[in-house]
């Protein structure tokens, strides 16, 4: 496996092109804006006007982009990859999106001979900067072993979940654990601040105790210093959290803490936040 297509040259698909391409596969890349993928392809990626002629001959496409509505169009919608891959090729959506529209890529791409992976990632901007994302991948476990050696080209805690939108399930669970625990430090720092603490000998107390967390590692400095430029996108994080609440509805499970971290949330976007980071969620407090 050595040509690969990649549609989805965003903040994290740029650099997991880079990192495919130290790994020395050939990458063949489609963006709706070329000038905004000029620098990859000066760095050796191939860019294709059409998604047709990007995923033609490739052996593996990946995809990573917006929203479920992205998936569909860039999957089903005319000329696009379930019309336009080779015979054989191998699919890995690796957007994080709707657990049932894994589900259906997977079948109807198995009625065309192809090979379906959903394989959502979590790490962030700079997790894929560095190449040591979690890969979750759902789908059959034979097509997963052989696309190890890609995955192993932008992540470090690559796991199998089980059958297709398994992977999706996965991650939803992980974004059930980011907005509880970023809801967490973003309360803590308004409280201590409130109570007159000075907020950076806070963040260093409490962060190799108990209250030790990814977020508040990545998150509280940024806090402090205003920093909310994205790694996430705040309106791509209340996507996934409206995910993950539909499919705890179909459970009849009740998050309640998931619930009210996405109302917050949906308040910031009305207010024009939507292209901030997560971290953004304490201008909610302030």
């Amino acid at each position: 496996m050595k040509k690969i297509g990649f549609i989805g040259v965003g903040i994290m698909g740029k650099s997991m092109v880079r990192n495919l391409m130290k790994a020395d596969f050939e990458l063949h890349i489609y963006a709706r804006n070329k000038s905004k993928v000029e620098d990859v392809i000066g760095e050796g990626a191939i860019f294709h006007e059409s998604i047709r002629e990007c995923v033609t001959g490739c052996e593996a496409v990946i995809t990573i982009v917006g929203f479920p509505k992205d998936v569909e169009e860039v999957y089903f919608d005319a000329g696009n990859i379930l019309d336009s891959a080779s015979d054989g090729a191998y699919l890995i959506d690796m957007t994080t999106t709707s657990p049932q529209l894994a589900e259906k890529i997977y079948t109807e791409g198995k009625k065309k001979g192809f090979h379906v992976l959903d394989a959502p990632v979590t790490g962030g901007d700079i997790g894929a900067k560095n190449g040591t994302l979690s890969i979750l991948a759902g789908g059959d476990k034979e097509d997963y072993e052989a696309c190890l050696p890609l995955f192993e080209a932008m992540g470090t805690n690559i796991n199998y979940q089980g059958k297709a939108g398994c992977g999706q399930h996965c991650k939803l669970a992980n974004q059930i654990i980011i907005a509880g625990t970023l809801s967490g430090v973003c309360e803590a720092l308004a409280y201590a601040k409130a109570k007159g603490l000075d907020l950076g000998t806070v963040l260093k107390s409490v962060s190799t105790g108990a209250a030790e967390s990814r977020q508040l590692d990545m998150f509280g400095p940024k806090i402090l210093d205003g920093d909310y430029a994205p790694g996430f996108f705040v309106k791509h994080f209340i996507k996934d959290m409206k995910l993950a609440l539909i499919e705890a509805n179909m459970s009849e499970l009740n998050l309640g803490v998931l619930s009210h971290v996405l109302a917050n949330y949906e308040e910031l976007e009305a207010e024009g936040y939507g292209d901030l980071g997560t971290q953004a969620l304490m201008k909610y407090y302030e």
